[in-house]
């Protein structure tokens, strides 16, 4: 088949929506799809091909220069023109500025457009930001996942919490849950003894730095650090993967808190290195503060390194790993309750052992992008040859 994803997102920004959307194509490509992937051209970024020779022959990237951009939002008109002739429409929503157009085309289209949404998130933000939000909701959304076929989402608890639950309720034989994946050739698990040659306890958090990711809860992350830094003696170290224009503040807050000897802003860190930095941690964190995290990758590639998870007890999040059993789960905006399960894994290495191991298992089992990919593309068939 031939199909158009469209993304707000696309590598090599970092950022959960754009890197599912380049796994879903690369999985549907190795069963033979044809993949064309748009998103906005940024005005900075290396856009070198990140894709290998094979898989540039089913994977076409356009990246559509907007007539206008704020944040992750764009619009592009380009693309009443450009979706013609796709088999399947799969758009990644949230998407502002373009969502709208596709919304357009579908209609102008008619049944000759198949088309499916993927449901990422829910938008959230105060002022008057949030209460546009709150108007787009209301007039522009029902619209949007009426005209699609299939609604795809990667947790049906982040749906059932989210601003689609009442549609859900009324509509789950519309739903499809597909959960994001990990590259279990990529994120393996280092047999070496660096780990326990290392003295210090060190924490992980990856996420990008960026306003649009304030919700990742790094801000917290750093006020536990300062709870935790006098409880080992041999020393507590806090990396940080990501980039972003908050990243100056957050240097700034850990100065502030006087903890600026224990954090680590990791540099120039490309997906090779990223592997390294999983493998030589105790725990990797994902401290989010509200809805605008649905899911969490950076759990996932966490746990197929074999490491043991914290994350906050957030619909869709919690429905990543089990607690417990891979990792731990603190209450949203409590900085005590995220140092409290921080301290629990950091003074067990038994335990942080043994989660990881078990968390490595638990990829292998339900996240391949092999198995997605084919879900996928079972979902495919039927829109495409199921009558409206």
């Amino acid at each position: 088949m031939k199909i158009a994803h469209i993304v707000c997102t696309f590598p090599p920004y970092k950022g959960g929506m754009g890197n599912s959307a380049y796994c879903f194509a690369k999985s549907l490509a190795k069963l033979g799809h044809e993949i064309s992937v748009f998103t906005p051209h940024y005005s900075n970024g290396d856009f070198e091909n990140i894709f290998s020779a094979e898989e540039s022959e089913k994977i076409k990237i356009f990246r559509l220069k907007p007539l206008f951009k704020y944040g992750n939002g764009a619009f592009l008109p380009q693309l009443l023109w450009k979706l013609k002739g796709f088999d399947i429409a799969h758009l990644h929503y949230p998407f502002y500025g373009s969502a709208e157009i596709v919304l357009l085309k579908k209609i102008l289209s008619g049944k000759k457009m198949k088309l499916i949404v993927h449901y990422h998130m829910d938008s959230t933000a105060a002022g008057m930001k949030g209460f546009i939000f709150k108007l787009y909701n209301i007039f522009i959304l029902p619209l949007i996942v009426r005209a699609a076929k299939i609604i795809t989402c990667a947790s049906f608890d982040y749906i059932n919490h989210s601003a689609l639950a009442g549609y859900y309720n009324k509509n789950k034989k519309k739903f499809r849950q597909t959960f994001f994946g990990v590259d279990l050739d990529q994120f393996v698990v280092y047999r070496d003894h660096k780990n326990e040659e290392r003295k210090e306890k060190v924490i992980l958090f990856v996420g990008g730095l960026d306003k649009a990711h304030y919700f990742k809860g790094l801000e917290n992350l750093l006020k536990a650090v300062n709870l935790l830094k006098k409880d080992f003696a041999d020393g507590i170290k806090l990396n940080i993967v990501g980039e972003g224009d908050m990243k100056p503040y957050y240097k700034d807050l850990s100065k502030s808190l006087k903890i600026e000897k224990y954090v680590n802003f990791a540099e120039g860190i490309d997906d090779s290195k990223l592997v390294s930095y999983y493998n030589y941690c105790d725990v990797a964190v994902l401290p989010s503060v509200n809805k605008g995290e649905a899911f969490g990758l950076v759990l996932l590639e966490a746990m197929a390194c074999a490491k043991p998870v914290v994350a906050s007890n957030l619909p869709g999040v919690r429905s990543v790993f089990k607690k417990g059993r891979h990792g731990l789960l603190a209450k949203p905006n409590d900085v005590v309750d995220l140092a409290n399960k921080l301290r629990t894994i950091l003074n067990d290495k038994k335990l942080a052992r043994e989660m990881g191991e078990r968390g490595r298992e638990f990829v292998e089992n339900r996240y391949s992008w092999k198995k997605i990919g084919k879900k996928l593309d079972v979902i495919y068939h039927y829109v495409k040859y199921t009558p409206k």
